[in-house]
């Protein structure tokens, strides 16, 4: 399940000649599964570690902060640092080992398949790692608009029964009308909130729909920039030369 909560991190002021110069926060999603994942994870790898650190002998405490180094930076690279930001002028991708900025203007379209990804006008494809499908979860919405359907049916159905008065008794029209109606108003409830969706499905299509409406505007203009993360690759390269060091001197 992913939701939006409001950035912590400092964003700069908007382009002069927009409606207002004051800074402002983007709007973040992430993925609250990887985020508790990634604490346990790192929780785990920390102990099992100090603990060798402390009490082992010879090697170990070498080979202890060898696995510290390499394992603490990618596990937060892949459950913890994903992230995107978006506000009315730019989409920011966070992903493992890159930092991807890409203003409204700049974007060709966002996808939705077996991964959610966001193409820019020269077809350059990044991946949303904040944001990933979940099968099962559109199975659930699926399955939760088909029962839904399914009672909305049955309502009308019911419904119409109730308005001819032929062959029942008082008591039982009553009763068959009052199951009608509350199928009626679980109908009313389907059709006027639309189709269930996935809650990262959600998620894509609040930004299709910033995309749609900010797209044309002057100040989502601009170039895409990528960055790759150096202080998650250093010093997890670091760790993985020190182990395979450690591990070559037997």
């Amino acid at each position: 399940m992913t939701t939006p909560d409001p950035s912590r991190e400092p964003e700069p002021t908007k382009p002069a000649g927009t409606a207002t110069t004051t800074p402002y926060k983007d709007r973040v999603y992430r993925s609250p599964a990887g985020v508790v994942g990634g604490v346990l994870v790192l929780a785990i790898v920390a102990w099992l570690g100090i603990d060798a650190v402390v009490v082992g002998e010879g090697r170990t405490p070498w080979l202890a902060l060898a696995v510290m180094l390499f394992l603490g930076p990618v596990v937060f690279a892949y459950t913890l640092r994903p992230a995107v930001f978006v506000n009315d002028d730019r989409l920011r991708i966070r992903n493992p080992l890159r930092l991807i900025v890409l203003p409204w203007g700049q974007v060709a379209s966002l996808r939705s398949g077996f991964s959610n990804e966001v193409v820019d006008e020269s077809g350059t494809k990044y991946q949303l790692w904040a944001l990933p499908v979940s099968l099962r979860a559109r199975s659930k919405a699926a399955r939760q608009d088909a029962r839904a359907a399914r009672a909305a049916a049955r309502a009308d159905a019911r419904g119409g029964q109730g308005g001819s008065g032929s062959a029942r008794g008082r008591g039982g029209a009553v009763g068959g009308g009052a199951v009608g109606a509350a199928d009626l108003g679980a109908g009313a409830a389907l059709a006027a909130g639309g189709p269930r969706r996935a809650e990262t499905d959600r998620a894509m299509d609040e930004l299709r729909e910033l995309h749609e409406r900010r797209q044309g505007e002057p100040g989502t203009q601009g170039e895409v920039t990528v960055r790759w993360a150096y202080e998650i690759i250093a010093p997890a390269v670091a760790g993985a030369v020190l182990l395979g060091v450690l591990w070559g001197l037997g």
